[in-house]
């Protein structure tokens, strides 16, 4: 039986995620045709590398990227650094001609990117990014019914992503509200989510309106010191997909009193879908083809019971019937890539994917500096 032997380079929080993810798939997913190694871990220095192999289980352990990309056992190398680090790390795991399992957003610079896109096409290796919100069963339903046409023609459609993480102007920022280590602000860290997950449910963008805001502009650093805020914490735009669709997206965290709110209301000349990450388990669908009755009859939107029917071999651990969370999502998305691999074919979301939805964030950043709308190729 092929065994996986993983690289992991970043061992924050998703490095743990990440980690999660090749624990439990065993668990998770019966009569796996493969297994899973966790050979190295990588960190910026060498006691948290040290530390973190013994907390997560990895042989080995590293302060030198290199000694993952030069190591010819390594397999897989799963990237979950800052996102300034990306694109070295990405080119010289191709160099190395290694799977790649990189988090969102590829890169912080669209022109890597489009470097990265480009070495793509003719790359023998699988390479995945993580946008996992593609990966619930109510999420995966809701593209299937769109894809039948269980809703009709698009008509309009919202997309909200909030947090209320940077209310406190006293909180001490991290390198995601570091606009040159994040490449950004809120439309890099959970713009990409949404950016991409109506793309993979409605098509490509058609032009672009954006508007961003910074609350405070300046905030503590880790050590206390006063910095200049660059990032934004917050982002609205409208607008139109090659459908012909026209939509509202949010992205915030400065949203007071949510926590990881991800949402979409879709609605069609047949019918409607809702979903929200708060409440995972569910997909609402408004079938309009349905005539009303006296007392209503059974018209109005339907709670379809997602929770985990993953398709085989998912959806037997724990049962289908069971409350699904957020980890779930990571698991099924890192299944996918390391299935891939095993059968030696191409995985959706690829690093063009992610190519595109760093080139959908640099047009909402030029509409917001210029105050116009953009148009996409």
């Amino acid at each position: 039986m092929k065994t996986f032997n993983i690289g992991l380079v970043g061992c924050g929080f998703m490095g743990k995620t990440h980690t999660f993810g090749y624990k439990t798939i065993p668990l998770y997913y019966e009569n796996l045709p493969f297994k899973i190694n966790l050979k190295t871990v990588c960190a910026s220095g060498k006691e948290s590398a040290k530390n973190a192999a013994e907390r997560m289980g990895y042989e080995n352990y590293t302060d030198n990227f290199d000694d993952i990309i030069n190591d010819e056992s390594i397999d897989i190398v799963d990237i979950c650094t800052p996102n300034y680090l990306h694109a070295d790390e990405i080119f010289s795991a191709v160099k190395a001609k290694k799977h790649i399992y990189c988090d969102k957003p590829l890169v912080s610079k669209l022109a890597d990117a489009e470097k990265i896109a480009d070495l793509e096409k003719n790359y023998e290796k699988c390479t995945q990014i993580t946008f996992q919100n593609r990966f619930f069963p109510a999420t995966m339903l809701a593209k299937k019914m769109i894809d039948e046409g269980k809703i009709g023609k698009i008509l309009t459609f919202e997309a909200k992503f909030l947090h209320s993480g940077s209310i406190d102007k006293n909180k001490p920022i991290g390198w995601k509200q570091d606009g040159e280590k994040g490449g950004g602000g809120v439309i890099v860290d959970l713009g990409s989510h949404v950016i991409d997950l109506m793309r993979y449910l409605l098509g490509n963008y058609a032009d672009i309106f954006c508007k961003t805001k910074i609350l405070y502009p300046e905030r503590p650093d880790k050590d206390g010191n006063t910095v200049k805020i660059a990032a934004e914490d917050e982002a609205h735009a409208l607008v139109t997909m090659k459908n012909g669709a026209n939509g509202v997206m949010t992205i915030s965290k400065i949203s007071t009193g949510t926590n990881d709110e991800l949402s979409f209301e879709i609605y069609g000349d047949k019918g409607a879908l809702r979903f929200n990450l708060m409440d995972a388990n569910y997909l609402y669908y408004f079938d309009n083809t349905q005539k009303e009755d006296v007392f209503g009859g059974e018209r109005g939107f339907k709670q379809i019971e997602c929770v985990q029917r993953f398709d085989a071999p998912g959806g037997l651990f724990p049962s289908s019937k069971s409350s699904i969370g957020w980890l779930r999502g990571h698991v099924h998305c890192l299944y996918n890539f390391l299935n891939c691999v095993y059968e030696n074919k191409k995985c959706t979301p690829n690093f063009s994917d992610g190519a595109y939805v760093n080139y959908i964030m640099d047009l909402m950043y030029k509409s917001a500096k210029d105050g116009k709308t953009v148009f996409c190729k």
